[in-house]
C-alpha cells in the first residue's frame, strides 16, 4: 500500500467522521435527526439524492455489468434517467407540500397514515416493515461494496475489510443524523462525479484514443458493440423497468420533503439531473472502454465488478488514486447512511413514539434513533459476511422491492382524491408479496426484473381496493383540493 493512497484515503474518512461530530452539536429535535428540520437548499438536496440513489451500484455494480455485457447493458442507463426525471418533475414538490400540510409528516410511513387517515396505524406498521425488510438487503449490497474496496485495496481478507467500513459509515451517521448524512452526500456526490468524468477519459488515452479502443473492442467481441446483443424485447423492457423503482425509494423521497421551499425544487431538478447524466454516462463508459483496457494489457480481472477499482491502481498515481478510490467509498457510505436512517426514523417515529412512547421526549427519541442505527447496521453485516454476495444483486432485489410496494402509491395518492386506507394497504402487500415470490422464481416466469409485475400488480391493486370501499372522506378529499390549490399558486 502507498502512503500518498493510505493517507489521502484516511483524510477523506476523518472529514467525514468530522461532519458527523459537527452536526451532533446542532441536533437537538427528532425532526432534526431525520429530516434536518426541513432547511437543505437545492444543491445540497440534488447532490444528496443522486449520491444516496446511485451507491456503491454507480461505481462497482453497473461498470462491471457494462464490462460483461457490453453496450445492451446501457439500457439499464436509460430507464434509469428517464425514471429519475419523472420523479423530480411529478413527484418532488407535491410530496415537499403534502407531507409539510400534514401534520408535517417526517416519514414516508407517517405521510401514508396522515394521508389515509389511519387511525389504527395499520398503513404505518406495514409500511415499517416493508422498508426494515428492504433496506436490510439495501444496505447489506453497501457494505459488500465497501468490504470489496477495503479487501482490493488494502490487501485485507473480506471480513475484516468488512468490519472497517461498516464502523466508519455508522459512526458518522449515529452522531450527526440527517444533517450529517445530507451533507457529507454532497461532497460524496461531487467527488464520485469527478472520479468518473476523468477516469474514462484517462482510460481512454492510455488506450491510444477512441477509434482505437472500439477496434479493440470489435476484434475481441463484437457483440458488445450491439445494443441489442442477446436481449430479447422483454430483456430490454426489464433493464428500463429499473426507472420505475425511482418513485418508490424512501431515501430518495425524504430529500424532497427536506427541501427548505418548494419553489426551490425546479433548480434542485436541473442540478440533480446534470449529475445523474455525467456521473452515469462516465460509469458506462468507464465499464466499457475498461474492457478494452483490460484486453489490451492482458490484465486477468476475475471480478468484473473491480474493474474500476484496476484501472484506479494502474493508471494514476498514489495521491489521484486515493482519491478515486475513496470516490468508491463515498458512493458506498452516501447510499448506506441514508438507508440506515430511514430505517432509524421508522422505527423511531413509526413503531416507538407513534406506538409505544407518544410521550417520550426529544432528547429520548434522538437517542433512540441513534442505537436503531447501530442495530440495524449490525443485522446488515451480519447478511454482508458471505463474500460471494454480489452488490448489483442485492440491489436488484431492494430497488424492486421499493419501487413496487411503494411507487405506486406515492404516485396515486399524490394526484387520485379518490384513493381509499383499504387500496393503499392491499397496494403496499401485492407489490412487496409480487416482488418476494418472482425472486424466489429467479425468472422463472418471462425472466422479467420483478419490479415490473409488482409495480402493475400493486398499481391495480390500489385502484380495485379504493373502488370497492367506502370511499375516500370528505375531509380527505377537502385537504387534498387544498394542496392542489397550493401546488397551483
Amino acid at each position: 500500500m502507498d502512503t500518498p493512497v493510505l493517507i489521502s484515503f484516511t483524510l477523506y474518512m476523518l472529514v467525514m467522521v468530522a461532519i458527523g461530530l459537527y452536526f451532533y452539536f446542532k441536533t437537538d429535535s427528532l425532526s432534526d435527526y431525520i429530516l434536518g428540520g426541513r432547511g437543505l437548499g437545492p444543491g445540497v438536496t440534488a447532490l444528496s439524492a443522486g449520491a444516496s440513489d446511485m451507491s456503491g451500484w454507480l461505481l462497482l455494480g453497473l461498470p462491471g455489468m457494462m464490462y460483461s455485457d457490453g453496450l445492451v447493458a446501457s439500457w439499464i442507463a436509460v430507464g434509469l434517467i428517464i425514471g429519475a426525471y419523472l420523479n423530480w418533475h411529478y413527484i418532488a414538490k407535491p410530496l415537499r407540500v403534502y407531507t409539510h400540510y400534514l401534520n408535517d409528516s417526517i416519514t414516508i410511513p407517517d405521510y401514508f397514515s396522515n394521508r389515509f387517515e389511519d387511525d389504527k396505524n395499520v398503513i404505518r406498521v406495514i409500511t415499517a416493515v416493508v422498508i426494515l425488510l428492504f433496506y436490510t438487503l439495501y444496505t447489506s449490497s453497501g457494505l459488500v461494496g465497501g468490504a470489496k474496496l477495503f479487501e482490493a485495496t488494502f490487501n485485507l481478507d473480506y471480513s475484516t475489510a468488512l468490519m472497517i467500513g461498516s464502523f466508519i459509515i455508522v459512526s458518522y451517521t449515529f452522531l450527526g443524523g440527517y444533517n450529517a448524512v445530507s451533507w457529507t452526500d454532497f461532497i460524496q456526490g461531487i467527488l464520485m462525479m469527478l472520479a468518473l468524468v476523468i477516469t474514462p477519459i484517462v482510460v481512454i488515452s492510455e488506450i491510444g484514443g477512441l477509434n482505437e479502443a472500439i477496434r479493440i473492442i470489435e476484434q475481441t467481441d463484437v457483440s458488445r458493440l450491439d445494443f441489442l446483443s442477446g436481449s430479447s424485447l422483454i430483456g430490454i423492457i426489464s433493464l428500463l423497468a429499473w426507472g420505475l423503482g425511482y418513485f418508490g425509494q424512501p431515501h430518495i423521497l425524504v430529500r424532497f420533503m427536506s427541501i427548505r421551499d418548494k419553489d426551490e425544487m425546479h433548480r434542485a431538478k436541473a442540478i440533480g439531473m446534470t449529475w445523474m447524466i455525467l456521473s452515469i454516462v462516465g460509469s458506462l463508459a468507464v465499464g466499457f472502454f475498461g474492457y478494452a483496457y483490460v484486453i489490451a494489457n492482458g490484465i486477468d480481472l476475475q471480478d468484473s465488478e473491480k474493474i474500476f477499482i484496476t484501472l484506479s491502481q494502474l493508471l494514476f498515481n498514489p495521491w489521484i488514486a486515493g482519491f478515486l478510490l475513496a470516490a468508491i467509498l463515498a458512493a458506498i457510505m452516501s447510499t448506506i447512511d441514508s438507508q440506515l436512517l430511514v430505517s432509524s426514523s421508522v422505527l423511531t417515529r413509526d413503531i416507538y413514539h407513534a406506538l409505544l412512547r407518544k410521550n417520550a421526549t426529544n432528547r429520548e427519541l434522538v437517542w433512540v434513533g441513534r442505537s436503531t442505527v447501530i442495530i440495524i447496521a449490525i443485522i446488515a453485516w451480519y447478511i454482508s459476511t458471505d463474500s460471494n454476495s454480489s452488490v448489483l444483486k442485492l440491489v436488484a432485489y431492494a430497488w424492486a422491492g421499493f419501487g413496487a410496494a411503494f411507487g405506486p402509491l406515492i404516485i396515486l395518492s399524490l394526484y387520485n382524491k379518490e384513493i381509499t386506507k383499504e387500496g393503499a394497504i392491499a397496494g403496499i402487500l401485492v407489490g412487496s408479496i409480487t416482488v418476494i415470490i418472482y425472486k424466489q422464481l429467479d425468472g422463472g416466469i418471462f425472466d422479467i426484473y420483478e419490479l415490473l409485475p409488482g409495480f402493475i400488480f400493486a398499481w391495480i391493486a390500489i385502484i380495485t381496493f379504493s373502488k370497492i370501499s367506502n370511499g375516500s372522506s370528505k375531509k380527505s378529499k377537502d385537504i387534498f383540493e387544498k394542496v392542489q390549490t397550493k401546488l397551483d399558486n
